[in-house]
Parts: structure tokens; sequence; C-alpha cells
């Protein structure tokens, strides 16, 4: 009777301390960037498993993801175009970088594997602005001698919402063509010469998938999920490089962090001969006093457990960390800036 009762007592205890847990178990909420979508979902996934904690975030574009977190209608926002200065100033945001990928220009074409067709920055913006309208081209057959190239016109597929992946590739074609910078330049959004608009990385891998002789720009996990053929890409260097963790690494590995506006790195058309010309890091918008005080604190201990044990999933999807003394500088900015 007595072992009985224990046993009760014991159940009786279990219970109480998972209802316990479960009380103390919260939420927070973001929106923004679908560049980091795939590592900020798997995160999500693992910190609930470990915590009981939830994560919820939705790929809106980095557009939505600054005007969410000014609105305050969501606990952090996402952006792979970096807020200004004067902005941060302006609406009391911390910013820091979470994740570093890049964006990989992925291609429908019968019979062409992945990393097999070889694009130059010029060029690319001579497709993107209709001057090199099929892929039989002299000048994309000159880089591709051995591939027989097919007399059909490029479909060209962008961005329909505001986008920090289409800040990153239009930002690198206007590093590498001076007519693109003239004509049409930089920005989450830009008026595009021709093409179809896909929202979300989601919608331009659909469309690329569904197209037959279509290009398009995707962070590189999704080119991966979806089974899409990416193309080699000729950096500064003069070397057509392959997208991989190795050469986002090699582009990210001479950044001046600290020396930039709010953290904010650009990372496209770096040096060296291994880098790959259009990565990027994704950055998050976190308010410094606000009246969620305990919220923001919650997201900031989901970023320090992904910085410290998210290393393994982000390598998974071919994503690179962000660098350890990188850590410990937006750890500081953490505790000398933010509201407790």
């Amino acid at each position: 009777m007595l072992m009985r009762k224990t046993k009760k007592i014991m159940l009786l205890g279990t219970l109480f301390a998972s209802v316990a847990a479960v009380s103390h178990a919260h939420t927070i909420t973001g929106a923004g960037a679908s560049f980091p979508y795939p590592i900020y979902a798997k995160w999500a996934a693992l910190y609930e498993k470990e915590t009981g904690n939830k994560v919820n975030y939705q790929s809106i574009g980095s557009g939505g993801g600054q005007q969410q977190i000014i609105a305050k209608t969501v606990d952090f926002g996402a952006s792979d175009d970096p807020m200004k200065a004067e902005l941060l100033q302006q609406h009391q945001l911390l910013q820091f970088p979470a994740i570093i990928g890049g964006t990989v220009l992925v291609v429908n074409i019968p019979g062409i594997k992945e990393g097999e067709l070889k694009l130059s920055g010029d060029l690319l913006a001579q497709i993107y602005l209709g001057k090199v309208a099929k892929w039989n081209d002299a000048a994309i057959q000159k880089l591709n001698p051995n591939l027989n190239l097919p007399d059909k016109d490029i479909l060209v597929i962008h961005r329909s919402d505001g986008s920090g992946t289409t800040f990153g590739f239009t930002n690198y074609l206007s590093k590498v063509s001076s007519e693109w910078k003239s004509t049409v330049g930089e920005g989450k959004a830009v008026k595009w010469p021709k093409g179809h608009g896909g929202k979300g990385n989601e919608g331009i891998a659909a469309y690329v998938r569904q197209m037959k002789y279509s290009i398009g720009y995707v962070e590189y996990a999704y080119a991966k999920q979806n089974q899409l053929a990416w193309t080699a890409l000729q950096n500064s260097a003069g070397e057509f490089v392959q997208p991989n963790k190795e050469s986002f690494m090699a582009a990210a590995s001479n950044a001046k962090w600290n020396e930039a506006e709010g953290m904010g790195v650009i990372l496209t058309n770096e040096a060296g001969e291994k880098s790959w010309p259009i990565t990027a890091a994704s950055f998050i918008l976190i308010h410094k006093k606000e009246g969620k005080p305990e919220a923001t604190q919650n997201v900031v201990k989901f970023f320090d457990w992904a910085f410290a044990k998210g290393q393994d999933a982000a390598a998974e999807l071919d994503y690179v960390p962000i660098p350890e003394d990188v850590v410990k500088s937006i750890q500081n900015k953490w505790n000398t800036e933010l509201q407790k």
C-alpha cells in the first residue's frame, strides 16, 4: 500500500513538473528574409526539442521583416539588406548578423547539370537586361564551348516582393556592370527590364523548376532542396567557382564586421580566388527599448543558443556560421545596448 502511495506521489510530482515546464515555455515571433528561412526553421525545431520554447518565423521577404519590426508586430525582424545607421537610430533597433550563405543562379535547361554552365557577372547583367536573349548566344557559348546549348529564348525569373536576396543580387550586378548600375541599380525592389516575378526564394525555385529554359536567383539551400541546376560563376579574381560553404567562407573571411555601421557588411564580389561572388550575411533586428523587453531577451536567448549549438545544422544546409570573434562582439552589444 505504501509503495502504491509513493508511486502515486512520484507520478503527481512528474505531472506537476511537466505542467510547470509548459507554463514557463514561451513563443517568440519573427518575420522577414526568405534567404535564411531553411536554417531558422531547422534551428527552431532543435531549440523547441531541447528547451520547449517555440520560434514562429514567417518568410515574407526582407522588406516585410523591416516593416514589421518597426511596427512592433513581431519580436524580431530579419533582413539580408542591412538597415542603414540612421534608420537603426531612428527606430532604436539593434542589428546583428546571424548566418552567412550564398545566392546562386539556377537554370532549367534540359541536359545541363548542376555546376556545368559557366557565367560571368557582366554576362549575367546582359541576360537580366534582356540584351542576351538566347541560350546559344555567342557570348554564353564562348564560356561554355563543350556544352550543347539550345536555340531557345532565356526566360528570366526575378523576385516580385521586397527582398534582401534581390538587394544582394542587384548590388553584385551594380559592381560588375556599369550599364546595370546606371540603368537599373540596386535595392530590395528594382524596376526589372524583363522577366517574370516570383514571391520569395520559394516562388523563384518553383518557377524555375516548372519552366524550361528559365534562369533565376535563389539561396543555395533552395537550389539543393529543389534539385535545381546551379551555375558556376566567375569571381573578382577571374576564377570560375562553385557555390558551397567553403567558397562562402572564403568571401566572408576578410569581412570587417565591427567597422561597418550596424555590423552591416555586404559580401558581394569579394576578393580571393576561392570566393563565391554573391555571398551574403543575413541580419536580425530587435528593439533596444520597447514595451516587451522580456520578448527581446527571449530572442537573444534563441540566437545565443543558435550561435553555440546550431553550427552543425548550419553546415548541413551549407550555411556558414558567424565567426566566434564576431559572436563575442554581438554578445557585448546585447549586454550593453539592450533594455534589461
